[in-house]
């Protein structure tokens, strides 16, 4: 009879681990910093190198390893603005390629980009970090299969692996609101702006979560896009443990982009497939709605 109950007993408790929910994989994202060493406006009490500082202080806070992304075209403009690449270098942070200006891809041909590419290589050999990470400019990989196919080309000859981003709440329009509110003076609107970035950064979470499950059926690991800016400076430690707080785990660009939903990013040699989230997902479904901030950022602190 004991026999009988203890097999019973387990019997019971297998059938019930059977049935229990698993617990879901604790989500991944990879941060990734646009436009260094300059990216538009920033407070008249403000400099680039104290931007920077701020921004990388954040980063080493949460120990976050991001990839600078760089246009070298201000370091001719502006020699100062190396101060910011070697500050981020000696934080022990990678830097990778943007393209010498910034240029959008569709304004160029194959050979303009590759020298775009190639012109910026220089600054990014200081370092002994993999730096053949690209991002496109805009995020524009080319207004047609046959544009897109010669970027990718071009990338794969000199052995780069894209940089995707598959969680964006273009951060980049607070930055000229955020200048010019502070030189305005005017708190009110900067606590403000402060709050849009934060419900915006919330939102953006659930919006890339949901397009990776209707494609994926699962979380892929997120690469996140934000940009340098004083702005950010002052937001990054409030956005960092707000992804803490919903449970994500910092990764490296290279751990995020080693899942298979990002095999076409870093073997350009493949078929293409449809840019980011957004563009595989519309094919399956309606996209959610999302808040469009940008007019309103537009009118802040106008004269």
């Amino acid at each position: 009879m004991k026999r009988a109950a203890l097999a019973m007993s387990v019997a019971c408790c297998l059938a019930a681990c059977a049935t229990a929910p698993r617990t879901a994989a604790q989500p991944m994202i990879a941060v990734t910093v646009d436009d260094l060493p300059v990216h538009g406006a920033i407070p008249k009490s403000e400099t680039n190198t104290g931007v920077a500082r701020a921004v990388i202080s954040a980063l080493k806070a949460q120990n976050v390893a991001a990839y600078g992304f760089v246009n070298g075209y201000w370091t001719e403009k502006d020699p100062a603005t190396l101060e910011v690449l070697s500050l981020w270098r000696a934080a022990g942070l990678p830097l990778a390629n943007h393209g010498w200006s910034h240029r959008h891809l569709n304004e160029m041909t194959a050979a303009e980009f590759e020298q775009e590419l190639v012109r910026n290589e220089p600054l990014l050999r200081m370092g002994a970090e993999d730096w053949h990470w690209f991002r496109y400019p805009f995020l524009d990989e080319g207004e047609d299969d046959a544009k897109r196919a010669a970027s990718r080309d071009v990338l794969a000859r000199h052995y780069y692996k894209v940089a995707a981003v598959t969680m964006d709440f273009s951060d980049w329009a607070w930055t000229a609101p955020y200048a010019r509110c502070r030189d305005a003076g005017d708190a009110a609107a900067v606590k403000r702006l402060e709050e849009m970035y934060v419900k915006a950064a919330r939102e953006s979470i659930e919006y890339s979560r949901s397009l990776s499950r209707t494609i994926y059926g699962r979380d892929i690991p997120y690469v996140l896009l934000l940009h340098i800016s004083a702005f950010e400076g002052r937001m990054l430690p409030r956005l960092l443990q707000l992804y803490r707080d919903e449970g994500f785990r910092f990764v490296s660009l290279a751990e995020a982009e080693s899942d298979p939903a990002y095999t076409d990013q870093v073997q350009l040699g493949l078929p293409a497939e449809p840019k980011g989230l957004e563009d595989k997902a519309s094919r399956k479904m309606p996209l959610p709605s999302r808040t469009d901030y940008q007019p309103a950022l537009e009118a802040m602190c106008r004269n």
